[in-house]
């Protein structure tokens, strides 16, 4: 079972803490983590580009000339393609681009990632990452403190107000929950810093033995893969 240790905001050790090894212990997985990555980009698509067609460019739909005797080419509707400002042939149209993944394969991923993230040693735990007041040069000065010089993504609770107001200014670190905790964001941010709380629920929530329950949530642990609400 892995172990490491829990600091605080100083970057001292005050405790240590066992992690699940089936969730933080984990094979890595390339394909499986691949394809996770995938249906999240996937999804991450708008897919709204698209021309009009002649039912779709305004104009009426009244015969501008009868059909025969006047010695004009036969025209049936102004919003003809062949009209300036007529509809457009075999455009580009509307698609949607998502992707299902199943739940087990998505929460594979989280495992593979997180489990290969800890043995990289990227991975920190903190006690709690409190702030004294929601100021960005506290939150970029506990960065500095604790070694997180890259991209950074921090596991913690919204309801931590002063590090999320801390820290929206600093675009190379974000600040999500365990349940909204996505595949895309562990393998794009080089460290990973995780609340002792949030770990706990991580090893809870991702546990492939675990009874299926109340915590199942499609948006939030199993990786979030449609990110139109955020993006998983």
């Amino acid at each position: 079972m892995p172990t490491v240790k829990v600091r605080n905001l100083r970057n001292e050790e005050v405790a240590d803490l066992e992690l699940s090894d089936a969730v933080f212990g984990a094979d890595y997985n390339e394909g499986l983590v691949h394809a996770a990555v995938k249906a999240y980009l996937s999804n991450a698509r708008a897919g709204t580009v698209g021309t009009k067609t002649r039912g779709d460019v305004s104009g009426s739909g009244k015969k501008l000339w009868k059909q025969k005797g006047t010695g004009r080419a036969r025209i049936a509707s102004i919003r003809s393609p062949l009209w300036k400002g007529g509809g457009n042939v075999h455009g580009p149209q509307p698609r949607d681009w998502s992707t299902s993944l199943p739940k087990k394969m998505r929460r594979g991923a989280l495992r593979s990632a997180l489990s290969e993230r800890l043995r990289e040693g990227n991975v920190l735990v903190l006690d709690g990452f409190t702030l004294g007041q929601a100021k960005t040069k506290d939150f970029i000065s506990a960065l500095g403190t604790l070694g997180l010089e890259g991209k950074t993504l921090i596991v913690d609770s919204f309801d931590n107000d002063k590090l999320l107001l801390a820290s929206r200014n600093v675009k190379r670190a974000k600040i999500t929950t365990s349940r909204s905790l996505n595949i895309y964001d562990l393998l794009y941010h080089e460290k990973l810093v995780l609340s002792r709380a949030a770990a706990e629920e991580l090893g809870d929530m991702l546990d492939p033995k675990r009874r299926t329950g109340a915590h199942d949530d499609d948006n939030g642990a199993d990786a979030a893969v449609n990110t139109n609400e955020e993006a998983a």
